[in-house]
């Protein structure tokens, strides 16, 4: 797969009907390796071992209804107490991050009340804090720690 601007991790792979597969921790199970999946993967583990995320925390994939349709979130970490610390949106490294990216991850928020927005592509990353007070989102020069923040 393509170098993504992360550190190097080590992850465990299987080949099955000519596809290839990447074993998932936060699902326990293998995935197949598209190109947003391995910017997934390499996203969970700078979450776990650069920012501090436990992986109990963590929620990947997981399905999510705004305005009574139903949308599938990338990547969700979560505080202690249930509420969400981070809201995760990832995109294959081909892939500008837009505006529209951004719309799409704000949209998810209206309903999940995150306190930080991630977009990736793996090559690039935007990370931004909620103002609530203001409406608005202020964009960070890095990624938050999880402990700090």
């Amino acid at each position: 797969m393509q170098p993504l601007n992360f550190p190097n991790y080590t992850f465990r792979f299987k080949n099955n009907e000519n596809r290839k597969f990447i074993f998932d921790p936060v699902r326990k199970k293998y995935i197949l390796l598209t190109p947003e999946e391995w910017v997934r993967q390499n996203t969970v583990q700078f979450l776990i071992h650069q920012k501090g995320c436990s992986i109990n925390l963590i929620n990947v994939e997981k399905k999510l209804i705004i305005n009574g349709l139903l949308k599938r979130y990338d990547i969700i970490v979560f505080y202690p107490d249930g509420s969400v610390w981070m809201i995760v949106e990832c995109k294959a490294p081909s892939v500008k991050i837009s505006q529209e990216t951004f719309d799409q991850i704000a949209r998810y928020n209206m309903s999940l009340n995150s306190k930080y927005l991630l977009v990736t592509n793996g090559l690039n990353h935007y990370s931004c804090r909620i103002d609530f007070e203001n409406k608005r989102y202020i964009f960070l020069e890095d990624i938050p720690n999880f402990q700090t923040s």
